[in-house]
This record gives structure tokens, C-alpha cells and sequence, in this order.
């Protein structure tokens, strides 16, 4: 895996910025747990992601990320090969619509 030597950067942290608005003071991070790491996978750095991974630990966030609502090919594409996932698996995937039209269309 990508991130197997996540636990020698225990001195990674979160990037705060990634969650503007919310009040991070009052924030639960383990019940906001696909939240944040779906804004890690949208925009993250490597650091934000060895935050996450000592976190959360390897199988919260595969757990996580099979629950993420929506992503982006690109992105889905990046999770399944980095974290060993079938797209098959994940909601983003199995809930995508079948035709992209326009509402008005």
C-alpha cells in the first residue's frame, strides 16, 4: 500500500482550513469521520492523509471511504487503487447515476 509507513508521521496534522465552516471547536470528529475524510481524498495533502490514517487508523478509513456519498472519478479511481477497494463497494459508486442529463432537459 501507498501509506504502509503511515505511523512513523505521527507528527502529521490536519489541515484546519479544510473545514472553514464548520466550528471546529464544537466538532465531533469521530462521528464526522466520512466527512473528513472525504475532504482529505477531494483536497488533501500527504500529510492530511498520514493525519487521517493515525487517526482513524487504516480500516476506519477504508470504512470511511466505502460510505463517502459522492466523489469524483478521478478520485474514486485514486482510493480504490491506493486503499486495495473494489469501486464496486463503495456508495459514491453504486449510488452514481446511470444517465447525466440536465434537470431541464
Amino acid at each position: 500500500m501507498f501509506f504502509d509507513n503511515y505511523q512513523q508521521h505521527i507528527d502529521s496534522q490536519l489541515r484546519l482550513t479544510l473545514f472553514w465552516e464548520y466550528d471546529l471547536s464544537r466538532m465531533d470528529w469521530e462521528k464526522m469521520r466520512t466527512l473528513v475524510v472525504q475532504r482529505v481524498v477531494e483536497r488533501g495533502r500527504m500529510d492530511d492523509f498520514y493525519a487521517i490514517l493515525n487517526m482513524y487508523g487504516l480500516e476506519g478509513v477504508k470504512e470511511a471511504i466505502m460510505d463517502i456519498p459522492t466523489l469524483n472519478p478521478k478520485d474514486l479511481s485514486f482510493v480504490c487503487s491506493v486503499f486495495d477497494l473494489k469501486k464496486e463497494d463503495l456508495k459514491c459508486y453504486t449510488r452514481k447515476q446511470s444517465r447525466w442529463e440536465h434537470w431541464n432537459s
